[in-house]
């Protein structure tokens, strides 16, 4: 092989991984923002997210919240940096069917089925991160 071919070779790989690497950075950015705003809509008006969980009927609202919060806010972060990826990307999976089974699941209105197949369609992006990683630009590749 000429040693223009090595190159043009070496050269494409490294484009392809930097492209990759970069497609993983954009998408977990992209699945954590709607997760995020989300957090802080919750943050910004806890009476009345306190008042939609017991409208649903599950118990310790407040501590429910809390939990909501750490895992939209603090997951999403951990997810855009890479942190512990997988994991962080099965608990928000979790989280988010949770969610659509507990919220969203009167399939008859047509804004709660929306928002029910949203959700599966967020943790259906989360299984791709859990199936494929952070990626090389991550928090988890500087951990090796």
């Amino acid at each position: 092989m000429s040693q223009s071919a090595i190159s043009t070779s070496s050269h494409t790989a490294l484009n392809s991984s930097t492209v990759n690497a970069s497609l993983a950075l954009a998408g977990r950015i992209m699945i954590a923002a709607i997760f995020l705003l989300s957090g802080f809509s919750k943050i910004t008006a806890p009476a009345m997210m306190i008042g939609y969980i017991q409208s649903v009927g599950l118990p310790l609202p407040a501590v429910a919240l809390g939990l909501a919060i750490l895992v939209e806010v603090g997951g999403s972060i951990a997810l855009i940096l890479g942190y512990r990826t997988k994991l962080i990307a099965a608990i928000m999976a979790l989280f988010t069917v949770v969610t659509a089974i507990a919220f969203h699941n009167n399939l008859a209105d047509q804004n709660q089925f929306i928002h029910f197949f949203k959700n599966i369609a967020m943790a259906g992006g989360l299984l791709q991160v859990i199936a494929l990683g952070a990626g090389r630009f991550s928090l988890d590749a500087r951990r090796g």
